[in-house]
């Protein structure tokens, strides 16, 4: 073979083996060229055997993923108009699409696409929007293009799934009224979606605080639903309405529950499959349960002045008392629940505690 044979047939194996091999690694450009160049040193088999090996472990390049799991690929960029219909018919994922597209707020620019090639939610386990409620309570929708809004509006008045305690918490949170996807509670309410005795969860109860004590709250109310029935067990991860309300120290939302339920203030139920129930003014001794630390003694100031006593006996540990547990945890709020015979009774400093348009800090 003359050497400019030779030559052409080195280059056009170098090309077509960079083609295949390159780009996977580091290792993969290494070998590609050790083993094509020399040509006789090692065979073109067993040299992608070795890749193989070597490579085994490494994400899959996107160029070799088909469109959905590309557009549902955090590595890869999407391309708007990538996605083909037939792709949908065999992801060749085992997760749901519309799913993984919906919790990560990376991919939400590929939902709208989805929506439109043909994926439906039904076609997955569970509604897409209780899978990003659960991975955060209140996403930054602010980020989310007025397409990607539509879609989730989409996903929550076509899959009847979605109607649950985390979305219903999670579409009426600040961000996502700032996007103006608490509509759809409304439209929810309006179309007979929350029919008392027919959902898995009290819609107070399920509540943003800043709406339970607004309009939309009243509404609840009016249309049949009881704060009592808010108490009740539910299908849910995130907290109860009024566990979410003390834990953010929300006055006026506070003084919602404690007007309707007088005896929270002292005892409250069990909540997401909890068999004990609880005394709110032990809890937020507890470090980090309020969301607000500052917050700390004009709650407990609060909850006694509407009748939680410290000498209470505690569910979990009845032979002990709040104050009992404030003394052994070394609460600096010891002085405050058990304050010494000769010290004058302690102010409630905030008057705005019983404002009930005083929303959280």
């Amino acid at each position: 073979m003359s050497p400019l044979h030779r030559l052409v047939r080195l280059l056009a194996a170098t090309l077509v083996g960079a083609a295949l091999l390159g780009g996977c690694s580091t290792a993969g450009l290494l070998l590609t060229a050790a083993g094509i160049a020399t040509d006789t040193s090692i065979s073109w088999e067993i040299a992608k055997h070795v890749h193989g090996k070597l490579t085994e472990n490494d994400p899959t390049p996107c160029v070799l993923l088909n469109s959905v799991q590309r557009a549902v690929n955090p590595r890869c960029e999407f391309v708007p108009g990538s996605i083909r219909a037939i792709d949908l018919a065999s992801t060749g994922l085992q997760d749901c699409p519309l799913a993984i597209a919906t919790r990560d707020p990376r991919l939400w620019p590929a939902l709208p696409e989805l929506l439109d090639k043909g994926a439906r939610p039904e076609r997955c386990s569970r509604s897409p929007l209780v899978e990003l409620a659960q991975a955060d309570a209140c996403p930054d929708f602010g980020v989310a293009s007025a397409a990607t809004l539509r879609a989730f509006t989409v996903l929550a008045e076509t899959d009847p799934r979605a109607v649950r305690h985390d979305v219903f918490r999670m579409l009426g949170c600040p961000a996502a009224r700032a996007a103006g996807l608490d509509a759809v509670l409304t439209r929810w309410l309006d179309k007979g979606a929350l029919q008392p005795g027919t959902l898995s969860f009290s819609p107070l109860g399920a509540l943003h605080p800043d709406l339970l004590v607004g309009r939309f709250g009243r509404e609840l109310e009016v249309a049949g639903h009881l704060p009592e029935a808010a108490l009740d067990a539910y299908d849910g991860t995130l907290t109860s309405g009024f566990e979410e309300a003390l834990r953010t120290s929300h006055w006026s939302a506070l003084e919602w529950w404690l007007y309707r339920v007088p005896r929270l203030a002292s005892l409250a139920p069990p909540s997401r499959g909890g068999q004990l129930a609880w005394v709110p003014l032990q809890r937020v001794l507890l470090p980090g349960f309020l969301a607000d630390a500052a917050t700390q003694r004009d709650m407990v100031l609060f909850l006694m002045a509407r009748g939680a006593d410290p000498r209470n006996k505690l569910p979990f540990d009845p032979a002990r008392t709040v104050i009992g547990y404030a003394a052994a945890m070394k609460s600096p709020m010891l002085a405050v629940l058990d304050p010494p015979a000769s010290a004058p009774t302690l102010p409630l400093r905030q008057a705005a505690r019983s404002d009930p348009d005083q929303s959280s800090r």
